[in-house]
């Protein structure tokens, strides 16, 4: 019978088999991957031994990652820069945030509940309404290099999807995969030993004809299209209403906020390829 490292250290593997074709496709070799590895066991070990209450000392870094003293001690000491979404300007999570109000607020839709073509003034009020700190040419721009919005000679701008989902620059499409990829395990390592009961299923079929996956394919970008405007405007009332009863009372804008805080995320995919026979 299997031991529990032996099924984690499979099922690791099993999850880690597209990412390494991804890296392997990108030039990155095993040596690089594994001298990446170190300092993000270190890390997790860090975060491990915090949750436990737990000294973090190099002895303590050492025996549960099983990273040389010596390393630890060098990887530790010194800095290691790392790619970060907030050196991308204007921030995806901005313009993420900006194509969410576009798709969930009334003010912006037409008849239908479908985000309307904006105008160049409609486009900088949306974007006003968001933030403050980041001209609306910028963003607009952005938007449109990153192939979510199309800008016309007159000004108007038209979103191309049903939400935001990049499908140019490279940088910020490596950084949503990893935000969901990342979460997305979050989510099904906590209910695999965290005793959490987060919402992680999925729908499994095989033997199927190119054409009838291709038909589920399309089924199911119509319904996460028919869900996702509903769930946006839920999100985007309980976040509002979360901030409007922060600090309630006259000292509201200077009131600490010691409530504690939630982030979350929820996500759809959908994947087909030829069927394994082994």
């Amino acid at each position: 019978m299997s031991t529990r490292h032996q099924i984690v250290l499979h099922t690791v593997l099993r999850a880690l088999r597209p990412l390494l074709r991804l890296l392997l496709r990108h030039g990155v070799t095993y040596t690089a991957f594994a001298a990446a590895l170190k300092p993000a066991f270190l890390e997790a070990a860090r975060q491990e031994l915090q949750a436990q209450a737990m000294p973090v000392t190099d002895s303590a870094l050492t025996l549960l990652s099983g990273v040389h003293r010596r390393d630890v001690r060098a990887l530790t000491r010194g800095e290691t820069p790392a790619l970060s979404t907030n050196d991308l300007n204007p921030p995806v999570s901005l313009a993420g945030e900006v194509v969410g109000r576009w798709m969930s607020d009334p003010t912006w839709q037409d008849a239908e509940g479908r985000p309307r073509e904006l105008t160049r003034a409609a486009f900088d009020e949306l974007v006003s309404t968001v933030s403050q700190d980041v001209r609306p040419r910028a963003l607009r721009d952005e938007l449109a290099r990153l192939g979510v919005v199309t800008c016309a000679e007159d000004g108007c701008v038209t979103l191309c999807a049903q939400g935001f989902a990049p499908r140019q620059g490279f940088a910020e499409m490596a950084a949503l995969l990893a935000a969901n990829l990342a979460d997305h395990a979050d989510a099904a390592t906590a209910n695999l030993q965290d005793g959490a009961n987060f919402l992680e299923q999925a729908l499994y079929v095989d033997r199927l004809k190119p054409a009838s996956a291709a038909h589920l394919h399309q089924a199911a970008t119509a319904a996460w299209q028919q869900m996702l405007p509903g769930l946006l405007r839920e999100a985007q009332q309980r976040f509002e209403s979360d901030q409007a009863g922060s600090a309630p009372g006259p000292d509201a804008a200077t009131a600490p906020d010691t409530m504690p805080r939630r982030r979350v995320r929820l996500g759809v995919y959908f994947y087909d390829t030829e069927d394994d026979p082994s």
